[in-house]
């Protein structure tokens, strides 16, 4: 994998010790190498989205060569109350979880705790009687023919990681994956269903989660899945600590991360960035919240930390600078040039992309047809929240809004006005 990384490391110390505070940092956007009239039609754009009701706010941070280049929120965190959005506002970041844990669960790969090829069933019985659906179509419009066929090959723990173990997220609105979703979260849509289907831990919703068929073979198709989960499960089997406790110790302490976790106390609940939806009447309006935001006794991988964007920025900057973070090693490098490279070559993706061990990956610019460096590694959140780690331009990019459903729009957008940006 080609790495282009010229970090000047003082400068990356004071950058990441100023941001243990919240963002009041000055902007740099020269000293960055970044342009301030593009970073101005950028903060346009959002704040046009804004003004249309397309989204309701958004926090927006961009480091880069140890400055920041941009640092600034817009509109309303509340819509109906008219509360504004602040830059120190915790959002619901849901997906944005699943590269912290896999970080997380690869120190214990460091460790020797396990191989990447080594079946789960190792560790978690359950995982040896694994069956995968099978649908054949009949003539005549008849119902097709479903049967149940055991596994080809056993699942791995990179099949985990790397999302292709034939798991699903539920997330699909056929039959199966709604059927899968309400084993897994229960009924979102009716108010009366117990939260989160009745589980209480991370154990028992993995263990929902094996019960259910697969919805392919193991490392033949790439299909974003709920295996986060069961990486949890496994880094409490293997630290014999809960996964909420293994986080605070490993990234979230020694990265400052103080507004990151599972639960917001109390007395943060007031900076807690309100979800909205577009409604029946085609209005954008602030929704209940998705779940609660104390109490939260399943520590999960894949979605369940709240955060701010400049806790988050403490974590992709830490990665930026290849798992160093303060003169603290979180991940050595190259562990992390293995999680960030490509694990899914010859599998159907989105063009010029692929996906590693936790992350989406760059693999070829021209024909992703977006801004951007080979190499560069992201992912995003179900509330649209988004970042990417460029190590080429020496770059972090985050946005930050909370709005449902998901949309791919303004991932592309922060890329394609950050790239645009850049003057030297």
């Amino acid at each position: 994998m080609n790495r282009i990384v010229l970090l000047c490391f003082a400068t990356l110390l004071l950058t990441v010790s100023a941001l243990q505070g919240q963002m009041n940092l000055k902007t740099n956007p020269v000293g960055a190498g970044m342009s301030e009239q593009a970073l101005e039609r950028y903060e346009a754009f959002l704040k046009s989205e804004i003004e249309a009701k397309k989204i309701p706010g958004a926090v927006s941070l961009i480091m880069r060569k140890g400055q920041v280049a941009h640092s600034d929120a817009f509109g309303y965190s509340n819509m109906s109350t008219k509360d504004p959005m602040t830059t120190d506002k915790i959002f619901y970041i849901q997906s944005m979880t699943k590269p912290i844990i896999s970080i997380a669960f690869m120190t214990l790969y460091e460790e020797g705790k396990f191989f990447l090829t080594d079946p789960v069933s190792k560790y978690i019985p359950e995982f040896a009687d694994l069956k995968v659906i099978q649908v054949t179509p009949n003539k005549d419009g008849d119902a097709p023919t479903i049967d149940y066929v055991p596994v080809k090959t056993p699942v791995q723990i990179w099949h985990l990681l790397s999302h292709t173990a034939g798991f699903s997220h539920g997330l699909g609105q056929n039959e199966y994956d709604q059927n899968l979703a309400k084993m897994l979260y229960g009924d979102f849509m009716d108010p009366e269903s117990e939260p989160n289907a009745g589980h209480k831990t991370i154990q028992d919703r993995v263990k929902a989660l094996v019960s259910y068929p697969l919805m392919g073979q193991p490392g033949e198709q790439w299909n974003y899945s709920a295996s986060p989960d069961v990486l949890c499960v496994l880094i409490e089997m293997f630290s014999g600590q809960t996964t909420e406790a293994f986080l605070k110790e490993r990234i979230f302490d020694p990265l400052g991360m103080t507004d990151t976790g599972y639960n917001v106390a109390e007395e943060n609940e007031s900076r807690i960035a309100g979800l909205h939806a577009v409604g029946q009447d085609g209005v954008l309006a602030y929704m209940p919240p998705w779940g609660p935001s104390s109490g939260n006794t399943i520590h999960g991988g894949t979605h369940g930390l709240f955060s701010t964007a400049s806790d988050y920025m403490k974590f992709a900057m830490m990665l930026l600078n290849n798992g160093t973070s303060n003169g603290h090693r979180v991940i050595g490098r190259k562990t992390l040039e293995l999680m960030t490279d490509n694990h899914i070559e010859g599998l159907p993706y989105s063009p010029g992309n692929g996906f590693g061990l936790g992350f989406g990956v760059r693999t070829d610019v021209s024909d992703s047809k977006i801004s951007g460096s080979e190499d560069i590694f992201h992912w995003s959140g179900a509330f649209n929240t988004y970042f990417f780690v460029d190590q080429e331009e020496d770059m972090v990019a985050i946005l930050m809004t909370q709005l449902f459903p998901y949309t791919n729009h303004y991932a592309s957008k922060l890329r394609q006005f950050t790239y645009s940006a850049i003057d030297d």
